[in-house]
């Protein structure tokens, strides 16, 4: 099983690194902010596959905190973009 654990965090990793660039070199301020969802999503992947790896559970509620910190932040963006206009 140690192998499934290496290649999820390989990916996790690779996804990250193309998250990162999108998130640095992304064309308009949406598409960084989606970039920026997108990697505390795979922050809350990483942490879970961390949390399994270990079989240990006691991370769990960093997920809770994280799934709070990416739908506020969500909302807050979508708010803030929806009154604004091209």
């Amino acid at each position: 099983m140690n192998v499934v654990y290496l290649v999820t965090i390989g990916l996790l990793g690779c996804a990250a690194a193309l998250t990162l660039y999108r998130a640095v070199r992304g064309p308009s301020m949406l598409d960084r902010a989606v970039a920026l969802d997108t990697m505390t999503a795979l922050a809350m992947c990483g942490v879970g596959a961390f949390a399994v790896a270990r079989d240990d559970y006691s991370d769990l509620p960093i997920l809770l905190v994280l799934s709070l910190l990416g739908f506020v932040g969500s909302v807050s963006l979508a708010r803030f973009f929806s009154g604004r206009s091209r």
